[in-house]
């Protein structure tokens, strides 16, 4: 029977991004009854599993974005011998794993994945392009909650923002009295997981000398500038090392 195993044989070369996206995520919160258009135990929740792919799932991605139910890791090495299917598969199942355990949700949740290949100076190209993803997640997310709260309807909602400008929806918020400008950094550019270093003090009782030592931690940036900036581009070649 194994000749009859479906397998593409496609392998991929590192340096890759892999993208997990929520599936039927939508359903998914409604059930959660979570706080709109934002909730900050769901966000740490998503930075959760960000952490996790970092840590324990083996492999060693240097930063995890994420924003709303998305998260894309940067890999420059690459287990199963680059394979795609194994890296899409097994890297969703343990984004899926490491959600259920953060919320145990009452029914199971799932995240699709697929297989970017990139070059290290397309990093930026790559994150600038979902952080406007992000910005506009975050304008519509805003505007669809404030329709919401006039008792307006779901699908009337849907009807009036489809097809509609960012300066439509800004409108919408502004006359609602919310300023997107000052809504936390997270909501509008997305988070940032990654590794930093950090300065351990010891003491060797030996030499009876204070020591000191590198150590690894993940640290997690919600305050993250706009990678199409001079800043934003510095910020992603400092965490790749460049």
């Amino acid at each position: 029977m194994k000749e009859r195993e479906i397998y593409t044989g496609i392998k991929a070369l590192a340096p890759v991004i892999v993208r997990l996206d929520g599936r039927a995520f939508h359903q998914f919160l409604a059930r959660q009854s979570l706080k709109r258009p934002f909730d900050d135990g769901f966000s740490l929740a998503m930075v959760n599993v960000c952490s996790s792919l970092l840590t324990e799932s083996g492999f060693a991605p240097l930063f995890a974005y994420t924003f709303s139910d998305e998260i894309s890791i940067y890999l420059d090495e690459l287990p199963f011998e680059g394979r795609v299917e194994k890296l899409a598969s097994v890297i969703a199942s343990l984004a899926s794993s490491s959600l259920t355990i953060a919320m145990k949700p009452p029914s199971p949740i799932s995240f699709d994945a697929r297989i970017i290949p990139v070059e290290k100076g397309m990093v930026t190209e790559y994150l600038n392009w979902r952080q406007k993803e992000a910005w506009r997640n975050h304008i519509n997310g805003y505007s669809q909650a404030l329709l919401l709260q006039d008792g307006v309807g779901r699908t009337e909602v849907q009807r009036r923002l489809n097809g509609i400008s960012a300066r439509e929806l800004h409108e919408i918020c502004f006359q609602h009295g919310v300023n997107l400008a000052q809504t936390p950094a997270w909501e509008r550019r997305g988070i940032m997981v990654y590794h930093t270093q950090y300065t351990k003090e010891g003491y060797n009782p030996v030499t009876q000398e204070k020591t000191e030592a590198i150590r690894r931690m993940v640290y997690v940036d919600r305050d993250i500038p706009v990678f199409s900036s001079e800043e934003g581009q510095a910020f992603v070649e400092r965490i790749l090392g460049h």
